[in-house]
């Protein structure tokens, strides 16, 4: 809610703070991880959330700082959390919650292709799209090398891709430039006439090593000791 301007270096709360960042009167405001909220002798939090999320009260927002109503009707808010069971009921029901239980295989993929992957590429000084890889090695890091809901590990598997990459172009290029060998030689990664790297299942294998998790097997026969399925209702 801000400071009353009665104080020394007083300034609007968060939210007409937001409105004046994006210049408009309808934007999207996102308030990320609205479950870590916590009460103490400064205040509740929560309690003003409800006078924010409320479209039937948000018309009369009361900032200290502007000291008159703002109307906060038009703002699409847009909140994320982890664990509803933190979020007060008289907040929650105020929100229409949309239960996202994680990505697909698939999704992952196209999110790590389109924007994990550049990012990677440029923090590591090299070109984008300098690195190949084909659907086949996108799902195998996806499927043996993370196990998640989001793409926070696939993030960290494409970092260790693109740093081995990087230093092995660096040392190919001064093995190049020196002697050359049989061995700095095999360890040049190997480029494609396009002057891309093409990323082959051996060097995954040498980039990430072995496979952390793996499909279950198929039993045909029963087994002590193992459920072959898993029916909830």
């Amino acid at each position: 809610r801000g400071h009353r301007r009665t104080y020394i270096g007083a300034f609007p709360g968060r939210m007409i703070g937001a409105m004046k960042s994006a210049g408009t009167l309808n934007p999207v405001i996102l308030l990320d991880e609205i479950d870590k909220m916590s009460s103490d002798y400064r205040g509740d939090p929560a309690s003003a959330m409800l006078e924010v999320l409320d479209p039937e009260q948000n018309r009369e927002f009361t900032d200290h700082f502007l000291d008159m109503p703002f109307d906060l009707s038009k703002v699409l808010f847009i909140t994320t959390a982890n664990y509803l069971g933190n979020i007060p009921r008289p907040l929650r029901d105020r929100m229409e919650i949309i239960d996202i239980s994680g990505y697909t295989e698939h999704e992952k993929v196209a999110i790590g292709r389109k924007h994990l992957l550049p990012r990677q590429l440029g923090a590591h000084g090299l070109d984008e799209g300098s690195l190949d890889i084909n659907e086949k090695l996108w799902m195998r890091i996806v499927r043996d090398y993370t196990r998640e809901a989001g793409v926070r590990g696939l993030e960290r598997q494409l970092a260790a891709l693109c740093r081995k990459v990087a230093r092995e172009m660096v040392q190919g290029g001064s093995a190049n430039s020196g002697s050359s060998s049989g061995s700095s030689k095999s360890k040049r990664p190997l480029r494609a006439r396009d002057g891309k790297l093409r990323l082959t299942e051996t060097r995954l294998v040498e980039y990430l090593g072995p496979k952390r998790f793996g499909t279950e097997h198929a039993f045909n026969d029963a087994q002590i000791g193992v459920a072959i399925g898993l029916a909830a209702t």
